[in-house]
């Protein structure tokens, strides 16, 4: 199916992209595999070449262009090449937005630059060990002292943890307040408390680091806040379909890569006397699997196309959240399964899918969650 969603100058960007990875990622990605984290210096690599902060105005050295289709094409590619340890769509995707909506005018002078240069690498910190999806839950506290704050607490699972410069830490700042008590708060590598836990020990991604983060009596100064006092909850309401698309389209796009991978598989790979492409079994499965494929891509870049045009609810990002990150998963194990013992072997590229897929219905929210969301909005 040929797409029309892209313009040229996209299509540049994306034929740029790829060999920024070919080029940067590709002969490394194995390596850091085992280091278990990505070089710092690919991050500014890839912001001398524009890749980091499309949608920073130029002013502060971005591109300037809001246009999430750029932020898509990093995903896409850094998926179907298997570099699942490149965190530029959490840097991008996820803490982007907050910045460029947020930060006031002397933040944006003091964080974007870095931002974009790949100097200064980001993390947001929601999940807390007894929290998960909970995010009312919250247990991080900050107290006022004076004009700063004083952090106390503890996050896990954080994307970007070790090497993140600034982290956008969610905290509860008026305990009484409920779902108002939250506020958002900005943490800098070398605050005084701040201290970073384990790399964690993930099932796949393993070049991404993923930390645990804590917080011990660190001081934040009053022009840390990021955006309004108790508003923290409304604004991550507000962030997270952006964030969930995302996801919907890394799923996309590691169907369309996966299938493929699959087809060239059973085309080469003889049993009993032929390929085993050959047999009605094999051929039903995979129709079954490209029918899937390109409805998911059909409804990715529809979803892209309402982000764009401010049109996408919190229950449209959860749908495709869901649906798209279910096929997903149910797709590659069937690949898998195509692929016989070898799909077993991590040498082989499915393999590594299969490990580092299994996590797209667990975050950004559950599938569970998304479905909670969505049954709400029937008003049953």
């Amino acid at each position: 199916m040929e797409r029309s969603l892209f313009t040229p100058e996209q299509i540049m960007f994306r034929d740029s992209f790829r060999a920024f990875l070919k080029e940067h990622v590709a002969p490394h990605h194995e390596q850091w595999e085992k280091d278990e984290i990505v070089p710092r210096d690919l991050w500014v690599e890839a912001g001398k070449l524009g890749f980091l902060g499309t949608a920073v105005e130029e002013k502060y050295g971005g591109g300037g262009d809001p246009d999430f289709r750029f932020n898509a094409i990093v995903s896409e590619e850094t998926t179907r090449g298997g570099y699942s340890g490149v965190g530029f769509m959490l840097h991008n995707d996820v803490v982007q937005p907050y910045l460029t909506e947020l930060a006031t005018e002397e933040q944006k002078q003091r964080w974007l630059p870095g931002f974009v240069s790949g100097e200064i690498i980001t993390a947001i910190a929601m999940t807390e060990p007894g929290t998960g999806s909970d995010l009312q839950g919250i247990k991080t506290t900050a107290k006022k002292d004076g004009n700063d704050w004083i952090l106390n607490g503890s996050k896990t699972f954080i994307t970007n943890g070790i090497n993140a410069d600034l982290v956008i830490v969610v905290a509860r700042t008026n305990p009484d307040a409920g779902a108002q008590g939250f506020s958002l708060l900005v943490v800098e590598r070398g605050m005084e408390g701040f201290e970073r836990g384990r790399n964690l020990d993930k099932v796949g991604l393993k070049a991404q680091d993923t930390a645990e983060l804590h917080f011990n009596n660190v001081r934040i100064p009053a022009e840390n806040l990021l955006g309004e006092e108790g508003m923290g909850f409304i604004y991550l309401m507000k962030n997270l379909p952006q964030e969930r698309l995302s996801i919907a389209v890394v799923a996309a796009a590691a169907m369309e890569s996966c299938l493929a991978m699959t087809i060239e598989y059973c085309r080469d790979r003889k049993a009993f006397g032929r390929n085993i492409g050959a047999f009605q079994n094999t051929r039903f499965v995979l129709a079954e699997l490209a029918t899937e494929t390109q409805m998911v891509r059909l409804a990715v870049d529809k979803y892209i196309e309402m982000l764009n045009e401010k049109t996408l609810t919190v229950q449209d990002a959860a749908m495709i959240k869901w649906w798209s990150t279910e096929l997903q998963t149910k797709l590659i194990d069937r690949c898998v399964q195509l692929h016989g013992g070898y799909g077993y072997m991590r040498e082989y590229p499915i393999a590594k899918a299969f490990l580092d897929s299994r996590v797209q219905t667990i975050y950004g929210g559950t599938t569970e969650i998304m479905k909670e969301i969505i049954g709400r909005s029937l008003n049953l």
